[in-house]
């Protein structure tokens, strides 16, 4: 297993799981660009805001990471704007739900330090009190110190059908704040769910924990000691890649698609709960996200350049051109560069059926926006059309793409802004504003900044192929090559 920074006994370990795809915040939320990597609620991605609520060092060790591996660049990037150092990036080759995650990332850092607390957060929530969260840590770690494994329940606020909820038993003793776990609910119809909030006993369930890694690995041993195996076989195949571990892909493939509530918490008697009012949000829904948002006096949320006129608590989101309404009232109307999405605010709920149909049909829409990060920078498609596409590309100072080649396609290059240094085959040259180049297909080429500010140039290609996967990589700094 590649090292990562030391562990220490006793400390509380930030565990963030970043591998969720938040599909019912399309469009705004797509499979190569999630919700928690986006700014929905501050300037800040969810990923940075939970980064950052655990950044105090003299309360909590260097966070660890669990991300999906396509998006290992864009969190790493976000942790560094964030002035984040992580004590490891793990990435999963495989979507295998929470705990798997749980698991991997107890094995990494029991390994040095069996007394460790794991703080296990989504890394798409929202805590708006930071003061009533760190309080509630303080409850549960010292419940967690006490051999117990924690969950936070959060009050409810209303008969929400889309959250599991957890009842509470008695106090544990000399313990204020923190409770016996009597019993895990699934999502419950409207009538149980009003049930639930007259009884006073039920919390939430909010997807965060706090675990002694030990006493959570000898559970996982009792209740499934295959999980364990196959865990222990991804870590300790597990290699170092650039700033990321990467967690064996035969072996983790192999893991239980399961979450940390029906492999665990539900079954075993040392389980606790720690009910907090936190200003908690799970920012499932496009209304969940107009819920905590600040809205105007007519209760609309807008964001972006938006037009209102006679309209009430609608959410409108303009991340490209303008939005105009006028005489409409509960709605979600989210426009990007490439999809304009309208619907109901009380059906938030149902856009996974139009996430399914876009599935069904194969819809790259689903997938990625029309900008996509690169751990260079950025491009973004202009113009597509017959045997022909045009790009913006921005490469950062200092970046340079891998040297490569293309079977089925030559391309154009004018630069807009900065400087480019071009690699054609043998030959080596520099660029500035107003000039171009032509890569003839097949030609060995690269593509770099050596200034101080971004490069913009725009790409022409043409060929009988056009598709990202006509990349023969023969070079490249950022690990990519296939091995």
């Amino acid at each position: 297993m590649p090292a990562t920074q030391p562990a220490q006994n006793g400390a509380i370990h930030p565990v963030i799981l970043s591998g969720g795809s938040g599909t019912r915040l399309w469009p705004l939320s797509r499979a190569l660009y999630p919700k928690q990597l986006l700014p929905l609620v501050s300037e800040q991605s969810l990923l940075q805001e939970a980064a950052m609520r655990v950044a105090d060092r003299k309360r909590f060790a260097a966070p660890l990471v669990v991300s999906n591996d396509e998006h290992r660049f864009i969190v790493a990037e976000q942790l560094r704007l964030a002035g984040v150092e992580p004590n490891a990036i793990l990435l999963e080759p495989v979507g295998r739900n929470t705990a798997p995650a749980v698991t991997v990332a107890a094995l990494t850092l029991a390994a040095e330090a069996p007394d460790t607390l794991l703080l296990v957060m989504p890394s798409d929530h929202v805590i708006a009190d930071r003061e009533a969260f760190l309080a509630a840590i303080d409850r549960a770690a010292a419940a967690a110190r006490r051999g117990r494994l924690v969950t936070f329940g959060i009050k409810a606020a209303s008969p929400e059908t889309g959250y599991g909820y957890i009842r509470r038993g008695p106090m544990l003793d000399g313990i204020t704040g923190a409770f016996e776990v009597a019993g895990f609910v699934e999502k419950p119809d409207v009538a149980r769910a009003k049930s639930y909030m007259a009884a006073g006993d039920y919390s939430w369930n909010s997807g965060i924990f706090l675990l002694p890694a030990a006493l959570y690995l000898k559970e996982l041993e009792r209740l499934k000691p295959d999980l364990l195996n196959i865990c222990r076989g991804a870590v300790a195949k597990a290699k170092r890649d650039l700033d990321f571990v990467r967690l064996d892909k035969d072996e983790f493939a192999k893991a239980e698609n399961i979450s940390i509530d029906y492999a665990v918490m539900e079954h075993t008697p040392l389980a606790a709960i720690v009910p907090a009012e936190i200003g908690w949000s799970d920012v499932g829904t496009w209304d969940a996200l107009w819920q905590i948002g600040r809205k105007d006096n007519a209760g609309n949320l807008a964001t972006g350049d938006v037009v209102i006129e006679d309209s009430h608590n609608n959410l409108l989101r303009a991340d490209s051109g303008m939005l105009a309404v006028l005489g409409v009232e509960d709605l979600v109307v989210v426009v990007t560069s490439d999809v304009v999405m309208v619907a109901k605010r009380d059906r938030a709920q149902d856009i996974k059926q139009l996430v399914a149909r876009l599935e069904q049909a194969g819809r790259a829409e689903l997938k990625a926006h029309p900008l996509v990060h690169r751990p260079w920078g950025t491009y973004r498609s202009i113009h597509t059309g017959d045997r022909v596409q045009v790009k913006h590309i921005m490469v950062k100072p200092g970046a340079k793409l891998s040297l490569q080649k293309h079977h089925h396609r030559a391309e154009h290059w004018v630069v807009v802004a900065g400087t480019a240094k071009i690699t054609r085959d043998t030959e080596e040259s520099i660029l500035y504003e107003d000039e171009s180049t032509y890569i003839p297909m097949g030609t060995v080429h690269r593509l770099e900044n050596p200034g101080k500010i971004p490069l913009h140039l725009i790409e022409v290609q043409s060929g009988s192929y056009l598709g990202e996967d006509d990349i023969v990589r023969i070079e490249d700094t950022y690990g990519r090559i296939e091995k």
